[in-house]
């Protein structure tokens, strides 16, 4: 367990998460235009774009850090970095580096010829900019490209072809990050930390506060391929036991984020003062709480699912 804590921190999988809704908005704009012959086709593809955005990500991530090795050792602000620092021996964050890069190859290699033949395209792309730092100052456009094409490639995942929208967006992605990226390197002469930690809140904010929305909606994804061929009552127990397991989750998450605020109340944050650590998680308990009152709401008084209330922006 050290060990996977240990390469989660050298290839930041903080960063995989925050990187990970550019895909999902790719592979959700292709399903509108993929037939679903299988109703279990797309959580499959779903499964394998994530753990293509897993691979990539580490390969991406470990390689840098492999690369800039030698620069972070005599920097006093990275000199404490899982290579320089010795955590990690170089030998070893290079094959990591290598195993994931092959498993990414693997992994788009089982989901359609295209994203095949483009894998290792994709990989050129996040590993030169590596490189590019130390001879262009337009580094930060090979960035934004190695984030632009996350949703493009969820796309062609799901659709097996190539189009002009999520194109676009990869466009939109790429003008966000470099000006960014450009402005706190070479005008301010300093990286930039605030995004991190502001990206982190985020995150934490949509997903437990819109899991509670979409618990309620009824929008949240679910395997039903058994329940469906069971007898109706059979069904209505089922789901009664997922609300019930519902309800112990959400309780169990408000105990310990409710402890976890407690604790980290007045540590603050390094790159982001304004809050603490412990105001940051707030979202954890407060979404926990919330999610807590809808299933009960749905225990007592059945599905809220058509309620215009819940129904507004929902055009379904």
């Amino acid at each position: 367990m050290n060990a996977v804590l240990k390469y989660a921190s050298l290839v930041k999988f903080a960063h995989t998460v925050f990187a990970m809704p550019f895909a999902m908005v790719g592979f959700v704009y292709g399903l509108r235009y993929a037939p679903l012959h299988n109703p279990r086709w797309p959580y499959i593809v779903l499964v394998q774009v994530i753990l293509c955005m897993v691979f990539a990500r580490n390969t991406a991530m470990g390689f840098n850090r492999w690369a800039d090795r030698r620069i972070d050792a005599e920097n006093p602000r990275t000199a404490g970095r899982e290579i320089p620092a010795g955590v990690i021996p170089a030998r070893h964050a290079l094959r990591f580096v290598a195993v994931n890069a092959l498993l990414f190859i693997a992994a788009a290699s089982t989901i359609n010829l295209l994203t095949a033949l483009l894998s290792p395209v994709a990989l050129f792309i996040i590993l030169f900019y590596s490189y590019c730092k130390r001879f262009t100052a337009l580094a930060h456009l090979v960035l934004g490209l190695s984030l632009g094409i996350a949703p493009v490639g969820a796309y062609i995942a799901v659709t097996g072809r190539i189009a002009l929208e999520p194109c676009i967006l990869s466009l939109l992605v790429m003008t966000i990050v470099i000006p960014i990226g450009i402005f706190s390197r070479y005008v301010l002469n300093r990286g930039e930390s605030w995004p991190e930690p502001i990206a982190i809140i985020c995150m934490v904010t949509f997903t437990f506060i819109g899991a509670a929305v979409s618990y309620r909606a009824g929008s949240h994804i679910a395997v039903n391929m058994l329940t469906d061929r069971l007898p109706a009552s059979l069904q209505r127990l089922c789901a009664r036991v997922v609300d019930l397991l519902m309800l112990l989750i959400s309780g169990l998450m408000c105990w310990y984020s409710y402890w976890l605020c407690v604790e980290l109340w007045e540590q603050p944050v390094a790159e982001f003062p304004l809050l603490t650590s412990g105001e940051s998680y707030l979202p954890l308990p407060v979404g926990s709480a919330i999610l807590i009152l809808f299933v009960l709401e749905r225990l007592l008084f059945g599905s809220q699912e058509n309620r215009p209330v819940v129904l507004i922006g929902n055009h379904s």
